[in-house]
């Protein structure tokens, strides 16, 4: 007999630390496992649930997006209520759940991802971002980190810039953006790198932050960072960023699941 479903589509954040990341493993505790037990839970069915992406071990997120698929029909907003009820007390939210027609799907759908990666430059350790961000004690020269990073936009082979264990087909990927923010304040100078591409190849960004990082304290050129990229050579890459700084922040679709409901998610009456 087939069984007809409804699928419905989660925007997520969480915290990363203490996660083995997104992808569901034995004797682990990992986000996709988390939402799925708690729909266990709520619905007494096993269900897969769908990310568009796999965040590692201590990565965090401010707008992951899931689908997946029940049985019976719920209302969107009763259904994120009872998943965050029965979540507790993880560091996972639900931010909003919308319905969507089978055609979705939170990975394959998605056309867009961007990540930030947070920088704090100081000789203090830190104590509120512990787990939010990496703290870089001696200087770090902004400029040289944008002129390294024009070096890696566009359609590159990024085998410099992969994990040895990632799982991709090919290492060919297109960087459309690397946004460098920073500032100071009586804390430190906070630096926020921004990457927006399509996809993102096993610690991509990670591998590229690190490198970047080199280029800032003045230990490599930026035009080492461009032959790093056409050595095609993971040896050429430098040291791997910590996964507590980075977040998952938004993913793109051509037409928006979270459009009709973005109000329910800011407040009534308040803008963002």
């Amino acid at each position: 007999m087939i069984v007809s479903t409804h699928r419905y589509v989660l925007l997520i954040e969480y915290d990363g630390a203490g996660y083995h990341g997104w992808q569901r493993q034995k004797n682990a505790r990992t986000i996709q496992s988390c939402l799925e037990d708690a729909l266990l839970s709520l619905c007494g069915q096993d269900i897969t649930v769908h990310g568009s992406g796999r965040t590692d071990t201590g990565v965090h997120a401010e707008g992951q997006v899931a689908h997946f698929d029940l049985e019976h029909r719920w209302e969107p907003r009763r259904l994120a209520h009872a998943m965050n009820a029965h979540l507790r007390p993880e560091r996972i939210a639900v931010l909003c759940v919308t319905s969507a027609s089978q055609t979705f799907h939170a990975r394959y759908a998605a056309i867009e991802r961007t990540y930030r990666y947070r920088l704090v430059v100081r000789p203090a350790p830190l104590a509120l971002e512990v787990n939010r961000a990496w703290r870089i004690a001696g200087p770090m020269h902004v400029d040289r980190i944008r002129a390294a990073g024009r070096h890696l936009l566009g359609r590159h082979d990024f085998t410099t810039f992969r994990s040895v264990h990632c799982q991709s087909r090919s290492p060919i990927r297109t960087l459309d953006s690397i946004d460098v923010n920073a500032w100071e304040d009586g804390r430190g100078l906070h630096i926020n790198l921004v990457f927006t591409a399509r996809s993102f190849l096993h610690r991509q960004v990670r591998s590229l932050v690190g490198s970047l990082v080199k280029v800032g304290q003045g230990s490599w050129s930026p035009e080492r960072i461009a032959d790093a990229l056409k050595a095609c050579d993971r040896s050429q890459c430098g040291p791997v960023a910590p996964a507590a700084g980075l977040t998952l922040m938004r993913v793109c679709y051509p037409d928006d699941p979270f459009k009709s409901v973005a109000a329910s998610i800011r407040g009534a009456g308040h803008d963002s």
